[in-house]
């Protein structure tokens, strides 16, 4: 018989860091749909703080408000420098 009583480790920073990425894939395609360049729009939003770099198409602005923009940073920098120290 197995004993399923054992409590799991859960990341909760994994799953906020998955949320992110998966909205940030959402947002960017909407904008490229919508003709818009999404790093622009994105790097826009990010620095300024005004949601109207990003288009209302497919929720994408409601979407990318729903995070801090300091942890998209964040989110996008972790993987960014995860990703340099798999090349080298």
């Amino acid at each position: 018989m197995m004993n399923d009583d054992k409590t799991g480790i859960f990341d909760v920073t994994l799953v906020k860091n998955k949320l992110i990425a998966d909205m940030l894939k959402e947002v960017s395609e909407a904008l490229q749909e919508r003709g818009y360049n999404p790093i622009n729009q994105i790097v826009g939003y990010i620095i300024s703080g005004d949601p109207g770099y990003i288009s209302n198409y497919k929720n994408a602005r409601s979407k990318i408000t729903e995070y801090d923009r300091t942890e998209i940073t964040a989110t996008v920098l972790k993987d960014y420098l995860k990703k340099l120290k798999w090349e080298h």
